[in-house]
This record gives structure tokens, sequence and C-alpha cells, in this order.
């Protein structure tokens, strides 16, 4: 068993958001990070963070949807690290809302091409290494939109389906060679991407707080939490599933 403090976590979409609140929890917890992202001086700034509290972590500026870039990514935390342990894929956008007719085609390619390609990119070359290492654990970050549909969002839920089957079908492949692969599908939760939405007037705050249960926006450290669950010990007999962190928002 690798020593906590001497294990290698990835996360991609580490700038802000979920990916920012997962990265500092896994150095608070012992883990060497990997921030990656395709803003360079967001992730500078989480890895300023994580040093002042005495931990470790790099960034490299990564476009996920680019294999090219990818595979240097997790050539570089291994260059760095010697290993990678735990990944979470995080990184993910967002566009106009439209409904499926009206869905412009390059706004449905880059959808999918970052969010769901990218997620499959960054599985198959950590999936590499973990093989290497012995094992590891991949969360991968999907959304109750790939849970059900998701009106004006037909792409992004496309994807977010999508990124449910890839967990499944790479949990059940590689089980028995000590790689455990499991997904989290947030709801509305109170980050950056959600901040834009509610200014653009794309997403109404207080029709969604109405449908969630809990009446209240999610905070990114909730999910972060989560992913950290699922790449311990803890978690060591869930493989393949995704855990839902909607305030009870699916539940009616």
């Amino acid at each position: 068993m690798i020593k906590t403090n001497h294990k290698v976590a990835l996360v991609t979409g580490a700038g802000s958001g979920m990916g920012e609140a997962t990265a500092l929890l896994f150095a608070k917890d012992g883990f060497k990070v990997v921030l990656a992202d395709m803003n360079e001086k967001a992730i500078l700034n989480v890895e300023e963070k994580i040093k002042v509290n005495g931990g470790t972590a790099i960034s490299v500026k990564c476009d996920v949807s680019d294999e090219k870039q990818v595979e240097s990514l997790v050539d570089t935390a291994v260059k760095t690290f010697g290993r990678l342990d735990a990944a979470f894929n995080n990184a993910g956008i967002q566009v106009q809302p439209a409904e499926t007719a009206d869905i412009l085609a390059e706004d449905f390619d880059r959808i999918i091409n970052v969010n769901l390609r990218g997620c499959w990119l960054s599985m198959k070359y950590e999936i590499r290494q973990m093989l290497k290492n012995g094992g590891g654990t991949i969360i991968n970050n999907s959304s109750i939109a790939g849970l059900g549909g998701s009106p004006t969002r037909a792409a992004y839920s496309a994807a977010k389906h999508g990124i449910l089957g890839l967990t499944r079908t790479a949990a059940a492949e590689y089980a028995t060679r000590g790689i455990r692969v499991n997904a989290v599908c947030p709801g509305t939760i109170n980050t950056p991407m959600v901040e834009r939405m509610l200014k653009e007037g794309d997403l109404d705050e207080q029709v969604a707080i109405e449908a969630t249960p809990m009446r209240r926006f999610a905070h990114s450290n909730e999910v972060a939490s989560v992913v950290l669950f699922l790449s311990s010990d803890a978690s060591s007999y869930i493989n393949g599933h995704h855990i839902t962190i909607d305030g009870g928002q699916t539940i009616i």
C-alpha cells in the first residue's frame, strides 16, 4: 500500500470551482497534485495556494480535447512525481442554451470534444500509467444532466450521459487490474460557470433553488469531499457507479 503522502493525483479543470476545491483537498490529504487547465494563470494561483499550505503541486496548461496535450500532461505528471494514483476528470464547458433543433453544429462539437472526448482521452492515458503502477482510482465528473433530459442543453446532456457509459465500461474492463472507475453527478454547484449562467440569464436562481429539496446550491467542497472518498480505501469496493450530489433534486 502506498502511503497517502507518496500518492499523486491529477485534476483537470483545476483552475476554479470543483476542480480547484478537489485539488486543494487532495493536497490537504497529502497527495502531490498535478493541476491541469486551459487557464494557466488560474492553475498557477491554485498551485500557489497549495504550496503556501505546505503541499506539493505542479501546473500544466492543457486542452483536454487535444490528444497530444493530454498524453504530455500524464507524461509530465509521471516524470515529475514518478507515478499516478488518482485522477479527477473534471474539465468541462457550457455553451449558449438552445433547443435540440437549434444547436449550432460547432457548439455541439465543442461540447462533445471537451466534455466527452476530453474525459475519454484523460482516462486513456491515466489508465495506461495506472496499469504500470499496479492500480489507481479515476473519478469522472458527470452531472445530473447525465441522468435525464436537460431541455436546451442537449449536447451537454449527451456528453454527460456518455461519461457515465465510459465510467461503467472502463470499471468493468480494469476491475481485476487494480483500477476503480467511478463518477460524480453534481446538481447546481456554486461555481464560476454557474455564476456566469446566472448573470447571463441562462439559469434562474429561484427556480433552481425551488427545484432542490435542500433549498440551496451546493458548495464545490461538497463535491470535492466525495471525490476524495472515491479516491480512498474507504471506497475500496465501489466500482463503476456514480454518486449524485444534488441536494435531492433528482428524487422529486
